[in-house]
């Protein structure tokens, strides 16, 4: 009789074990590929113990969206609890109860504040982070599988300096009809945003930083912000650094989004990159963000527009939940509760690209309630 050769019978094996199928495991032969775990996070003593984060529900949907939140964390037994403020867009200041909960607590869950505009009423948005020194904005903009949309392959993080710029706030008339407001940058804030986001980018295996600027024009200003990202750029030898003027920084954002990583940015440029690049990648309803200092952060919808709604979506209870619930799961992270972060972003994604349940501004009819209700069947 012929002598059958080892890997013939390895194979006779596997097929006879799967019945038609000769292999209906591929990772039989790639055992490093058969574990779905990957290597485990081993939490310092102490660190299971539940956190108490301050709530502002804020104006329009933010109650809504924020009272999702709190039903999705309740689901899967977060190790998290809620301290709630009310605050409203249209107060002169923030209550200094509220700063005080942020600073005790270190991390804040915030839905949207309406600003109004004009009429000599500061924004309470601008106040929170000059209160709290939150000098970096960080919003993450990138595709959701089975949500279509013009470019594929984004994955853009918007990182904003957040306590100066345009956003100083220094207005005042010089003469009847003649109004000056001042642009103040300068070398502490432009040097800590840009090492920031180059931290940001060596610890997250990110690849190129990008510099949004207007230094052709505003030489001196944003001319400081550049020599400031350079001199940080330096120090990060394995991390390409690119420059761009903002205006064509907004065409090549929607001819080719996909070309940009990380991109680091004085305030109002910030602001008007990361709703741009919101509404490429899917909308703004959908992309998370935060604001962080050295102490405390504050986590929000990624991209300011539309966060309040509109009165309708309001009335319907139609809002969209999923860019405050992705803002959890990195707020969870920053807390150091890594796997309630990935089961909540994995329900998310899961019931995004499934398609059954989307709210209207994602092409669906689906109220807020059943949006959550749905992520909640997958938070296994």
């Amino acid at each position: 009789m012929a002598r059958r050769s080892a890997p013939t019978l390895l194979k006779r094996l596997i097929d006879t074990s799967s019945g038609l199928n000769p292999n209906p495991n591929p990772n039989l032969t790639k055992p490093w590929l058969s574990h779905s775990r990957s290597v485990t996070y081993m939490p310092r003593p102490g660190d299971g113990a539940p956190r108490k984060v301050t709530l502002i529900p804020g104006d329009g949907i933010g109650p809504l969206v924020t009272g999702a939140v709190e039903q999705v964390m309740e689901a899967m037994h977060a190790p998290v609890y809620f301290e709630k403020h009310e605050v409203r867009g249209n107060m002169k200041k923030i209550p200094e109860e509220v700063l005080d909960s942020i600073r005790k607590n270190k991390i804040c869950l915030k839905g949207g504040l309406a600003t109004p505009v004009g009429g000599g009423v500061s924004s309470l948005n601008m106040q929170l982070r000059k209160e709290l020194d939150l000098y970096a904005s960080l919003v993450n903009c990138f595709n959701l599988k089975g949500l279509p949309t013009r470019h594929q392959n984004v994955d853009i993080v918007v990182i904003r300096e957040n306590t100066e710029g345009e956003y100083s706030g220094l207005e005042h008339e010089v003469v009847p009809g003649v109004v000056e407001s001042l642009k103040v940058i300068t070398k502490f804030c432009s040097e800590r945003i840009a090492k920031y986001a180059f931290e940001y980018a060596y610890l997250n295996n990110r690849k190129t930083v990008t510099a949004v600027h207007k230094a052709n024009i505003m030489k001196l200003a944003d001319g400081l912000f550049l020599e400031s990202c350079r001199k940080v750029a330096s120090k990060y030898p394995g991390i390409k650094y690119n420059e761009i003027i903002v205006d064509n920084c907004c065409m090549q954002l929607v001819s080719k989004p996909e070309q940009f990583d990380v991109m680091v940015t004085p305030n109002l440029y910030g602001n008007l990159v990361a709703n741009t690049a919101a509404g490429i990648a899917g909308g703004t309803g959908v992309m998370p963000g935060g604001n962080v200092g050295a102490d405390n952060a504050v986590f929000e919808q990624g991209a300011s527009a539309g966060n309040v709604g509109s009165d309708e979506i309001l009335k319907e209870k139609k809002a969209n939940p999923v860019a405050l619930l992705l803002s959890s799961a990195m707020m969870l992270r920053h807390l150091q509760f890594p796997s309630f972060a990935d089961r909540l972003e994995t329900a998310v994604k899961r019931v995004i690209a499934e398609g059954q349940y989307r709210t209207p501004d994602l092409g669906g009819d689906s109220t807020t309630q059943e949006v959550v209700d749905a992520i909640k069947k997958y938070l296994d």
